[in-house]
């Protein structure tokens, strides 16, 4: 049974027994793969398919909902620490699309990092890789518009949720796009339609297929904040950047103090 790259080199005899440890489930699209507040002794990585991650607000109502990132295939979803056989979850997981999933018990991971180091350094890879995204994203939220950051976002689904026509599956709802990107369900639906009109974002009956432009949609796209940090040179202005008057003040208010000596 395949299970994960991490652990293609580890000898088959302990590769089996993970293997064997290990329980795969599958999870109906919206299906709650793990609840928040939860206690769970397994780490969860994905076989197929895609879950999202989902911080709870402090509204009764599903809006108040923020999803903070998105666990695709090969990628890990773990407790902050191996020391522990259990932890408490602080997220909900949940199923974007239907997915089958690895449940691995935290103990028998935590052994093979322990004799494997290799696997060890690749968990903190996953890790470090996500948190970068996270912290990419919340950038985005705070200095994009609604338009860049709505783009940006069907961009990245184009990665993370394929659709076999090319584009991105159609089943990922704007609702989740919504909480996503920080922005209301109806700014996202008012701005899709937009670039639909604008022949940006096109729909088939498998997937939503946007501009390739979309890719760029980033900081490197973004006017620096202070002149010079984009590394191009600054282009200096023809004249004195103070007007010739303030200069003639200053020099004959000077005069004036020099003869009051």
């Amino acid at each position: 049974m395949y299970l994960h790259p991490l652990i293609a080199n580890v000898p088959p005899a302990e590769r089996e027994a993970l293997v064997q440890s290990c329980e795969l489930r599958s999870f109906r699209r919206n299906e709650t793969v793990l609840a928040a507040d939860t206690w769970t002794d397994r780490i969860y990585c994905v076989a197929s398919g895609l879950l999202r991650v989902v911080v709870h607000g402090k509204g009764s109502a599903q809006g108040t909902d923020v999803t903070t990132d998105f666990i695709r295939q090969d990628d890990f979803f773990m407790g902050p620490s191996l020391a522990q056989d259990g932890y408490q979850a602080t997220q909900t997981l949940i199923a974007a699309l239907p997915s089958a999933v690895y449940l691995v018990p935290v103990a028998a991971m935590r052994r093979l990092c322990a004799a494997h180091p290799e696997v060890a350094i690749g968990l903190l890879g996953l890790a470090m890789k996500r948190m970068a995204v996270v912290r990419g994203q919340l950038r985005r939220i705070s200095a994009l518009s609604a338009e860049d950051l709505v783009s940006r976002v069907l961009h990245q689904l184009t990665l993370l949720a394929p659709a076999s026509t090319g584009g991105y599956d159609k089943r990922i709802t704007q609702s989740v796009i919504a909480s996503y990107s920080g922005l209301s369900r109806e700014v996202v639906n008012k701005t899709m339609r937009a670039m639909e009109n604008r022949g940006l974002v096109r729909r088939d009956e498998d997937g939503v297929h946007v501009s390739p432009d979309f890719a760029a949609t980033d900081f490197g796209e973004l006017r620096p904040a202070e002149p010079g940090l984009s590394g191009a040179a600054v282009q200096q202005p023809d004249g004195p950047m103070l007007p010739p008057q303030l200069f003639d003040s200053l020099r004959t208010r000077g005069e004036r103090d020099s003869g009051n000596d």
